[in-house]
């Protein structure tokens, strides 16, 4: 059992507001995952700079900042949020990450790309994202997630979310039952791993589908065509919101739309301090269907 939530907003007098909506949303998640917990924002000023990169790492090494500047050659800032650390550079973000993983081959990528932050850890959800400053965080979209572990252990690096392509994220509660036999194909084909969790090969899996040309809804279609397993995901992209459940939807989901946001979360509660949520448009989605929002 694990707790989702998530907020795309549509109307921009609300931006300066996501971080402590995302705060309150998560807050009535806690019980569903005390394990761990982590967050993805879209477009905050200071951690995702205008006009750079950002690269989200899990346990670099002190100075990274420095070697990434003498090893590219350009200007390269980090904030520290422990135990994550955020690089910031007017250069391809590929290019970036690879450089991370070059200059400190011990840290984990867990986020890159123009728009997203990433940040995740273990601990009891609030006190982590107290930590990390989330109420004060600004943008246009975000998710999080509160992890009961069952497939792997307790890890920063097996927290979610997992953001393996650019400017992507996904997080889920379930767990997918063939996930050895997918990790095994997707390696054969070059795709490496950062943990055991099982989260993580339906991110790879998506990922690769985005990377070969799919758009997200297609992706997802892939996605239930290939995974057994009980699942409510909520993927993310630099432009689409959006969430899938597996056949049955044996994991509980639900979403409300209006003119000013899509809020997505694994229960009502998490929904229910949200402005205007009094005449939203609020429905459980149905099994294997695909729901996008486009920004």
């Amino acid at each position: 059992m694990c707790g989702i939530v998530g907020l795309h907003l549509r109307e921009p007098a609300l931006y300066p507001r996501l971080g402590a909506l995302l705060t309150g949303m998560l807050a009535e998640m806690c019980d569903r995952g005390p394990d761990s917990a982590g967050i993805a924002i879209y477009g905050d000023p200071t951690w995702s700079p205008p006009n750079t990169s950002t690269v989200s790492v899990l346990d670099a090494r002190p100075g990274l900042a420095e070697a990434l500047t003498t090893r590219l050659g350009v200007a390269v800032h980090a904030i520290h949020l422990a135990p994550m650390t955020l690089v910031h550079s007017a250069i391809d973000c590929g290019s970036l990450a690879d450089a991370v993983a070059a200059v400190d081959p011990d840290a984990i990528v867990v986020g890159f790309g123009d728009d997203v932050t990433v940040l995740k850890g273990m601990g009891n959800p609030i006190v982590l994202v107290d930590g990390f400053g989330l109420s004060k965080a600004t943008g246009w979209q975000a998710v999080a997630h509160t992890r009961m572990a069952t497939e792997s252990a307790v890890t920063p690096a097996g927290s979610h979310p997992f953001a393996v392509g650019p400017d992507q994220c996904l997080v889920h509660n379930g767990s997918f039952s063939n996930h050895a036999t997918i990790r095994r194909e997707l390696q054969r084909s070059g795709v490496r791993f950062d943990s055991e969790n099982d989260s993580e090969v339906g991110a790879r899996f998506v990922a690769q589908q985005l990377a070969n040309g799919a758009d997200l809804e297609k992706a997802l279609r892939l996605l239930c065509d290939t995974f057994d397993g009980f699942y409510t995901l909520l993927v993310t992209t630099k432009d689409s919101f959006a969430v899938v459940r597996d056949p049955i939807a044996c994991k509980p989901a639900i979403v409300a739309e209006t003119a000013a946001w899509v809020a997505m979360a694994s229960e009502y509660r998490a929904l229910a301090g949200l402005p205007g949520i009094d005449s939203a448009h609020i429905f459980e989605p149905e099994p294997e269907e695909v729901y996008v929002w486009h920004r």
